[in-house]
């Protein structure tokens, strides 16, 4: 597959088969990923793999404590405050496609909510991995991560597999980081879910749109 194939074909799939991922692919790619690019070869990434029953055991706590507590204030911001245009419009954008797609009206708050959910169920995949980051790291380490995970999204695009970047798993940070031992040191940054997707479900009809060049692309 070539690199721009993988590019056009990856989505964030949030729907998947039970099939497992072979331990032997996450480790081939995981391993690759890592030459991503690295500002002064920090390599800041920390992974964490969950598999088989490790992953039932994590769904059903975290299902516990929806129920119990509810989930943790993030640690940091997915967005900036106040999000303006057009960026805005862009992520509202994708979320009513996504609902059209599903047929949840707008107004259906409980639907959206029961559907968000599966955000904390992995949409059903069969092994996940945690990213993890020193806290005294800044902006640009946290970029490097972006660039590790880019990485391996295409390499498991390449295996023959999907995946889906939730940063939503920073709700339950206390949780994760109790679940997979994280040292104190470090934060959560996301989740990711990794396995065959269900082609059939509607949701992975969902392509979101870029924005055209000439909004965001200058030559000088």
């Amino acid at each position: 597959m070539k690199v721009s194939e993988a590019v056009e074909r990856r989505i964030s799939a949030r729907a998947f088969l039970k099939d497992p991922v072979p331990r032997e692919v996450i480790e081939r790619v995981l391993t690759r990923a890592a030459r991503a690019p690295s500002g002064g070869n920090l390599q800041p990434w920390i992974i964490t793999v969950v598999q088989d029953d490790k992953l039932d055991d994590l769904r059903a706590r975290v299902a516990a404590k929806m129920e119990s507590e509810g989930p943790d204030e993030m640690e940091y911001d997915v967005y900036p405050p106040n999000l303006h245009e057009p960026y805005r419009s862009r992520r509202f954008g994708v979320g009513e496609a996504m609902y059209n797609l599903l047929g949840i009206e707008r107004a259906d708050k409980a639907g959206r909510l029961e559907w968000f959910a599966n955000n904390y169920r992995f949409f059903g995949a069969p092994a996940a991995l945690f990213v993890h980051v020193d806290r005294k790291m800044g902006a640009p380490q946290w970029s490097d991560l972006g660039m590790y995970l880019q990485t391996a999204m295409l390499l498991f695009q390449e295996e023959g597999y999907d995946t889906c970047a939730q940063e939503a798993w920073g709700r339950f940070y206390t949780l994760i980081d109790r679940f997979v031992d994280a040292d104190p040191q470090t934060m959560l940054f996301c989740g990711l879910s990794i396995g065959k997707i269900d082609q059939a479900h509607p949701v992975n009809r969902l392509r979101a749109d870029r924005a055209p060049t000439d909004e965001w692309l200058r030559f000088l």
